[in-house]
Order: structure tokens, then sequence, then C-alpha cells
């Protein structure tokens, strides 16, 4: 039966990753994925990203085990001629199958619930205090709860997006339109296309939707080069005005975090109002349609515009923690150019990913996601286990000489800021020549 086999080798394999002819290679056989990516349950950015390789270890990332039932019928008759398994690919493999084997993947505890009945009292406690109280020290408490709802309601929402909160795909999506789109104002349909190419191409300056904040921020003078987003399709382009803000970033970062809840508005709607193909569009449509009456209905009994506006911002303000954790956890790691590769996928997550250390009775804060790495590697993991794996990990970091970062929170946001002013002080240099402006020279020359 062997001599059978047909084979290709990985070059003929790399020529099929473009739109309309994508091929994959899982466990050494070759899969024709190019019809299966319009229906993909999570879109065609992971095959537009890592087709053209072999992409065993990413497949065992996100899908359970009854997901290697669907593959037969994509299957295209071709073997991959030289395929390899590197040592730490077969370490995590059989970590993989050893969690499987103890049912970590499905022994979800019952965080969901506390934090969902969290979230209905902080709820209640909100519209009570705006509702029945005149003093503005009540108003200004209320927005700052409804902040902490906020970042609750988006862990909800981000590990049922990665199917770790319900038992099915029907309650996991209920599950996101509520605590994503009806509570926190965005769209779990916009969430998901951002952070699969996330997770996928962790820390890839031209991949990762989650590094390409120009002209706002820059985490290398990569970006400096006016880099091409292949996420977004267009160049990201480092002109004066990219060179002028981002000159300044380790200083507005934190006011940034601040308001940054006001561009994941913006992105939301840009999705869901556009011509690219959403799944599920009309129920996300209708999820934020119940953010924008609720939200401004709730503002509107504050008694006057200066308390209205105070409410907004420390609500805001609140929130700006979770934005911030999510920067720390990959700012200040390594970052690289271009597509990720299927058979290093473990390498990247470990290089360009960075942990929070903190005490267990805080990760109702962070959500689970201190343990970023831990999330990386397994990302269909519920938050409940991410502790338990966490020192076995750090062993197989070491056995493999790759980089197991942990940081206290003050720590990270140091190196973050660290890592911004670097890139702050390069995007000074003046022997860099970009069109400059009036606004540039008065600053730069004279101040």
């Amino acid at each position: 039966m062997e001599a059978e086999k047909k084979y290709i080798t990985s070059e003929e394999l790399l020529k099929h990753n473009k739109p309309g002819d994508l091929w994959i290679s899982i466990q050494g056989k070759i899969y024709n994925v190019t019809d299966w990516a319009k229906e993909h349950p999570g879109g065609d950015t992971p095959f537009l990203n890592l087709t053209g390789h072999d992409v065993t270890d990413a497949f065992i990332a996100y899908h359970p085990g009854t997901a290697w039932a669907y593959l037969d019928r994509l299957f295209t008759g071709f073997h991959l001629e030289d395929f390899h398994v590197s040592e730490v690919s077969k370490d995590y493999r059989r970590l993989a199958s050893e969690f499987s084997r103890q049912g970590l993947f499905e022994k979800k505890g019952h965080v969901t619930m506390y934090s969902l009945i969290s979230v209905a009292i902080m709820l209640f406690l909100v519209v009570y205090g705006v509702v029945k109280s005149e003093s503005v020290l009540v108003h200004l408490g209320s927005a700052m709860i409804l902040g902490m709802l906020w970042i609750q309601s988006a862990y909800v929402g981000h590990d049922s997006g990665h199917s770790t909160v319900m038992s099915s795909r029907g309650f996991n999506k209920l599950a996101q339109i509520l605590s994503g789109n009806c509570l926190t104002g965005i769209s779990i349909a916009w969430w998901k296309w951002t952070h699969n190419a996330h997770h996928i191409s962790c820390n890839s300056l031209d991949h990762d939707p989650d590094l390409q904040h120009i002209p706002v921020f820059a985490v290398s003078t990569s970006f400096f080069k006016s880099l091409t987003s292949h996420f977004y399709g267009r160049t990201l382009k480092f002109d004066s005005l990219a060179r002028f803000f981002i000159s300044y970033q380790h200083f507005t970062f934190y006011p940034v975090m601040c308001v940054a809840r006001v561009n994941l508005f913006v992105q939301t709607l840009l999705l869901l109002f556009s011509t690219r193909k959403v799944p599920d569009r009309a129920l996300n449509i209708m999820g934020i349609l119940v953010f924008w009456t609720w939200f401004p209905l709730l503002v509107s009994y504050l008694p006057n515009w200066p308390e209205r506006v105070m409410f907004v911002l420390a609500s805001f303000a609140v929130t700006s923690l979770q934005h911030i954790q999510f920067c720390l956890n990959h700012f200040s790691a390594n970052v690289y150019v271009g597509k990720p590769i299927g058979n290093d996928w473990f390498e990247k997550q470990t290089k360009g990913t960075l942990d929070i250390s903190c005490s267990s009775w805080m990760d109702w804060f962070f959500g689970g996601l201190q343990f970023q790495l831990e999330h990386h590697l397994f990302p269909r993991m519920p938050r409940c286990q991410l502790r338990k794996i966490s020192p076995i990990v750090v062993e197989l970091c070491k056995k493999h000489n790759l980089p197991y970062r942990s940081l206290s929170f003050w720590d990270a946001n140091v190196r973050t800021i660290n890592t911004l002013r670097t890139a702050a002080l390069q995007a000074r240099d003046l022997t860099n020549p970009v069109p400059q402006n009036l606004l540039w020279e008065a600053v730069n020359t004279h101040g």
C-alpha cells in the first residue's frame, strides 16, 4: 500500500497558497480547503495565512477530536513527501493528547456562571445608582461599576468565542451575542474576525491586526517602512502625522487607552455595514442595536451634561485596564514580518507572548488571560484550567530553550512603555526622511 501513495514536496504544496487555490497538510496528508474556507466557522483568514504548509499543530489547538472525521472529504489523495515533525511539535501534540485524555478541555467549572451572575448584579447596581440616586459620587461609582461589568462581560464573550463556555455551538453563540454585542456594544463578528487572525499570526507585524495601530502606536521600527497590512489589505503609511504621534507614544499610551473603546465601536460598525461577508450579520446588528438603546437611555437619566460626560469617561477609563492588559501580553514580545509557518507554530506563540503573574484570587480580574501563552497554545481550554497547566508549559519551554515570560502587572507595564519609548525615540530621528509638516517642525525644532 505504501508504494501506491502519491506524494508532493513542500515546495509544490507552497504553490497552493492563494485565494481560489488553498491546500494544507495535516499529519502529512494534503487537503484542499478552497471551498471549505468559505464555510469555515472561524472564517477564511486562518487558511489565507497558513495554507501551503503543514498546519497540524494549529489544527490540534483549535479543533476537538470530532473534527478529524470531517477531513476525509477534503483529502486530495496526496501525501507530503518530506513530511517531518520537530521534537517541539511531538511534545506539544503529546501534551495536547494528555490534556484531552484528562478531560481538561471539557471541564469548564462554574466560572461562566459566576461571571454572568456578577455581571447581572453589577448591571442592577449601575441602573439603580443612576436612576434612584441624585448623588454625583454615586453616579461616579456606578460608572466605575459599569466599566468592571464591561470587562467581565468581555471575558465571557472571549471565552464563548473560543467555544469554552457552553456545551453547544448554539448556546456559545447566544452567550457571545448577549455578553458581546448587547452588553458591551462590540460585535462578536468583528472580534472573531480579528482575534482568529491574531492567534494564527501572533505578533506578525503585517498579518496580526492587534499590532497594527498606525498612526497612533508602533511597537517596531519595521512600521517606519510603511508596511502593507495583509489583514486590512492596505498600506500602513508612516507619514509625518504618524511620526508625530509615534514620537510621543510612551506618553500618550495610557490616555489613548482610556478612550480606546471608541475605536472598538467604530471598527464594529465599519465591519457590520461593510460589503465584506459577515457571519450572522443581522443577529450582530440586532445585538448592537440593543446596546445603543439601553446605554444612551441610561446616560440620559443623569441630571446634566457634565455628569453624563463624567459617567461615560469614567466607565471608559475603568475598562482601559483591560485594553492595557491585552497590550501588555504582546507589545513587548518578539515580532516578525511575514506569514506564520505552520511547522513553527508553537515557537511563534512562545516568542510573541508574555504572561502576567498574579495571585490566584486575581484570576477573575484578568479573566484567565494573564496566562496568555497557555491560552494561545490551548485556546479551547477553559480558563479555570490554565493555572493548572502553567507549570507544565513552563517545563516544556525550558526543555526546548524557548522563552516563557511571566512578569508582574507593574513590570509588564514598564517593559511595554520601554518598548514604546524606544520606537518613539527612533521615530524622531530626522535622518529617516519622511514628508514633514509645520506641526512637526515646530514641536521638534523648538520644543
